[in-house]
């Protein structure tokens, strides 16, 4: 199994301490929390995008672009590209520039953001077109990347004649689609697209039947079981026991929860609300204790998803750098050795 970590870029204070980052510091932090992670035998970054408000990562290809400077040898993915409110031609020439800067190590994770709908107005959208913008643009996005000499008409920009992207990738880059439905997933087997569950935002097991409907669809359209790729994300905090972990990780993951919990709620209206539960959360988005139980957790979400790389995020809830850079060595050197291959 491939692993990652991955950030959205929250930028709040430590809960006990109350230090705040900067924005500049906390992007530099992110560099830091990439070469920590390189050093510890990660495989890949992940980085988020939103748009206005805490999640204050809103260009990934250049956020990557200074990661990727940095170190050698990480896949640099987004954990997140927000396709729909996105112009496609612009997004392919980012992208393609980021592969030619870093040849073989770019990858791109579409997804709607549905959750955070308030962006859609804010770039000129209706969000009620929210599924078809991003159907239309994600397949305009990989036919950009893959192909040259475009003629294309749709419903969400103006049409393409005779265009051709530039750069051209070096390589073709591995495109992914969050997928928290089965639509999405759908979507994603039909366009041979990799599969990345959403799965910081509910119990495992909900994910199940979406993984089971996305190896059909593949199959179905005549696809290799062996081309098949499915990621998976959670917040992680490897400490010395487990104790250690309740003590440390607890404040910032309620810290943290607290404010994806209204975040969410303030974008749907109230529809949604998702409070705090750490025993519900252990058991579900978080692979957190000692470095056994992390071992041990991850043995079991394998089971259950049959995945290929698993995305975790340490650096949340005003995580300080000793902490943030403590668990990610801590779980490069007793966790990932032993995660299911």
């Amino acid at each position: 199994m491939e692993s990652a970590i991955f950030s959205l870029g929250d930028n709040l204070r430590h809960p006990i301490s109350g230090e705040f980052l900067t924005e500049s510091e906390r992007h530099q932090q992110l560099i830091r929390y990439s070469v920590w992670a390189s050093e510890s035998g990660f495989d890949a970054v992940h980085i988020g995008e939103h748009h206005f408000n805490d999640y204050m990562l809103s260009s990934p290809p250049v956020v990557l672009s200074a990661i990727g400077q940095q170190v050698p040898d990480l896949i640099l993915s987004t954990a997140v590209t927000l396709v729909p409110t996105l112009d496609p031609v612009r997004a392919a020439e980012d992208y393609s520039t980021l592969e030619n800067l870093f040849p073989g190590r770019v990858e791109i994770v579409a997804g709607r953001g549905n959750f955070f709908s308030r962006s859609y107005p804010a770039f000129g959208l209706d969000v009620t077109n929210a599924r078809a913008i991003f159907d239309e643009k994600l397949a305009l996005l990989q036919r950009l990347l893959r192909e040259e000499n475009i003629s294309w008409a749709g419903e969400f920009r103006e049409p393409l004649d005779d265009i051709t992207v530039r750069p051209r990738p070096t390589d073709e880059i591995p495109l992914w689609i969050g997928a928290g439905s089965t639509t999405s997933a759908l979507l994603a087997a039909k366009l041979g697209c990799r599969l990345m569950l959403p799965s910081v935002f509910g119990h495992p097991k909900m994910f199940v039947p979406i993984i089971e409907q996305y190896r059909e669809a593949w199959h179905d359209a005549g696809r290799s079981e062996e081309d098949i790729v499915i990621g998976s994300c959670c917040h992680a905090f490897a400490g010395t026991s487990h104790a250690d972990m309740r003590e440390r990780f607890t404040p910032r993951y309620d810290h943290y929860w607290t404010f994806v919990d209204q975040l969410i709620s303030d974008n749907t209206g109230g529809k949604v609300q998702m409070p705090f539960d750490l025993e519900s959360f252990l058991a579900g988005p978080a692979v957190a204790g000692s470095s056994q139980e992390c071992v041990d957790r991850m043995a079991e979400l394998h089971e259950l998803l049959g995945h290929n790389r698993q995305l975790f995020m340490f650096d949340l809830g005003g995580v300080s750098d000793s902490e943030l850079e403590e668990t990610v060595r801590r779980f490069g050197e007793e966790v990932l050795p032993h995660l299911p291959s």
